[in-house]
Order: structure tokens, then sequence, then C-alpha cells
């Protein structure tokens, strides 16, 4: 018989650090999506629009659902905060993107979740969605008890802190629900006030268009240039409003070696990164989430944190035309490095 105990033991036995499960209801956060749209704040993310009815309720990706059982994976390494790292001609990158890409392996994770749960109850229908699915899973994953949306929209675990990857089990079963997280932000404000962007117009509401890793990963086109001082050496996201959590504070660090980042966004120089081919920033990469941006954005993004730092090797750097780097002829890039040059030049 499937229990939730069993499947919180079993996702245990899997390597999840978080289970908690939700009834498939109408939760009262799951509404404010549509006001959210409607005020803009999703910029250039129309996919959020188009399925926005979806993201209202899990039961209209699958009629069946009475159960969302809600996964927390650690991701944090065993490496310094971008608010700790003093060298500006250090790229900035965020945390979650330096090992490998969690849409995969996360997915063959919670697949094998599902067909252990499957092999227990034949007669169940479910569906698995790792950040890419029409699932609000913060709200279902804050209603399963694996933690509270904080101030900063983040997931927030009071033992883990945020450092988190969800992923989510829909199911047909009608499993004991776990109680909801509760909120222990309290008047604490310090993600709000640390943001570089000032994206936040209230506690629990992101202006995705202001936040930095909109501007480096969402946006398709040229980065404004009023926004692009306020990226300093940001490459790819912004980590900014979590690490001054308090809950990340000495927050745990994953032994998970799916996490650990790989060599050559490792702490990386921005003049490193400029330097090489488009060859080999595609191989570097390719199987992480970085491969969303592709390498034309990825140059742009580094030649707007390499007008942005003061150091002496990256100005060095940026007057340099790297070799087999034809992603320099496109408008886009030419565009941000002639931009970046000037900035250089003036200082």
């Amino acid at each position: 018989m499937l229990t939730s105990d069993a499947v919180k033991t079993r996702a245990r036995e899997i390597g999840f650090d978080l289970c908690g499960i939700a009834a498939a209801e109408d939760h009262a956060q799951l509404p404010f999506l549509r006001e959210w749209l409607d005020r803009g704040y999703a910029g250039e993310m129309g996919y959020l629009a188009r399925t926005a009815e979806r993201r209202a309720d899990v039961r209209a990706v699958m009629p069946s659902a009475r159960s969302v059982i809600a996964l927390g994976t650690l991701y944090n390494s065993d490496r310094p905060y971008s608010t700790e790292v003093s060298d500006s001609g250090e790229a900035l990158i965020s945390r979650y993107a330096w090992g490998e890409d969690y849409h995969r392996v996360l997915g063959v994770r919670t697949e094998a979740l599902r067909d252990w749960m499957v092999s227990m109850d034949p007669s169940i229908e479910t569906r698995v969605y790792v950040d890419t699915g029409p699932v609000q899973e913060k709200v279902y994953a804050e209603r399963a008890g694996v933690g509270w949306i904080g101030k900063n929209t983040c997931l927030i675990n009071p033992r883990l802190g945020s450092w988190l990857f969800l992923s989510e089990v829909l199911c047909s079963a009608p499993l004991d629900s776990d109680a909801p997280g509760l909120d222990q932000c309290g008047s604490c404000t310090l993600c709000l006030d640390a943001c570089p962007t000032e994206a936040f117009p209230e506690p629990g509401v992101l202006d995705a268009t202001r936040c930095l890793s909109y501007l480096t990963i969402e946006t398709k086109g040229a980065i404004p240039a009023e926004n692009r001082a306020e990226l300093e050496g940001h490459v790819y996201g912004c980590d900014v409003c979590q690490e001054v959590c308090p809950f990340n504070s000495g927050a745990p660090v994953s032994q998970d070696p799916a996490w650990e980042p790989r060599g050559l966004f490792d702490r990386s120089r921005l003049a490193t990164l400029w330097r090489r081919s488009d060859a080999d920033l595609r191989a570097a990469i390719r199987h992480g989430a970085m491969s969303r941006v592709r390498v034309k954005r990825l140059r742009r993004n580094l030649a707007v944190a390499m007008g942005n730092s003061g150091a002496d090797d990256v100005a060095a750097a940026l007057e340099q035309e790297p070799p087999d780097a034809d992603s320099l002829r496109e408008p886009l890039v030419a565009e941000h490095v002639a931009w970046a040059r000037r900035r250089v030049r003036r200082t």
C-alpha cells in the first residue's frame, strides 16, 4: 500500500533532502500569479502568460491529481558567496548553475521515485516536473511543509536555507498531507535592502524585469543601458538576496558531486573566460543550466561585466579578440563590447 511515510522514506533513499506532501487543492496563493502577470513583472517571459490558466491549479494539468509530492534538493557548494568576493576581476555566476544541469539530474531521480510509487500501486496516475512544468512549485512546496516563501520569493527551509532545487510528483492517490511551512522571516528585510536593482516593489513580490537574473538570462536582446552598471561582475544570474538571508548563514554544504563547480566556472576570472574560443565556451556550458543563454548571450554578459570591472587584466583582455570567436561579429555582442570598451577607457 502506498503511504505518505513510505513515499518520504523512499525519497530519502533516492537522495532527496526534503520531501513533503500537499493536497491538490485551491490554495490561496495560487491566484496571485495572474495579478503578477498583469503588473507586467514577467517581462519577456511570455510562456508564463500562455500557461497561466494551467498554472492556477495542478488539476488543470492532471485532472486526477489528489496529492503533490514536493521534493527539495540541497545544492550549496563550498565556495564563497558573491558578496564575499572583493576581486572585481572574478566572474560572478549563480550557484545553481555551477554544476550539472539540475533538470536532467533531478529528472532522473524524481522519475525514480515516481516509478517506485507506481510499482507499489499500479492503479495510480502520476506526472513528474522539474522546474519546467506549469506548476507553481514554491506554493505547493510551502503547503507541503518543505519551507516557506520568503520576502525574496525563494523557498526557505529553516534547517537547510534556500539553496534548494525543487521538483514534484503529481499523484492521483489521496496521500496524507503535511502541515504548511510557517513563515519565519519576521521583520527581517535584509534581502530586500541588498537587492542591487531594487527589484522587490514589496515583500514577497519580484519585478523580474529589474532582477539581474532576468537581465542576464531571460533578456534576449540588448541589456538596457541604464541597467548595465548594476550588473557589476554578474555574468549569469544573481544570488545576493539569498546570500544575505540569515537562514543561509553557515548553510549546510551538499556532498553531491553533481553540484560541484565544473572546471571553467570554478571561481573563474572574467579575463580567462573572455579569452576562450566560442567552441571552448560552448563545451563548458553544455549539459549545464548555463546552456540556456548560449554563447552569444554569454559573450554579451561577459562584455558588460568586464566594462564594470576595474581589474587591469580585464581591461587588457577586453581590448583583445579571442581566437575563433565568431560571436563577436554578432551585432548584439558587438554593441555591448563597444559599450564596455568605452566605459573602461573613461576610467
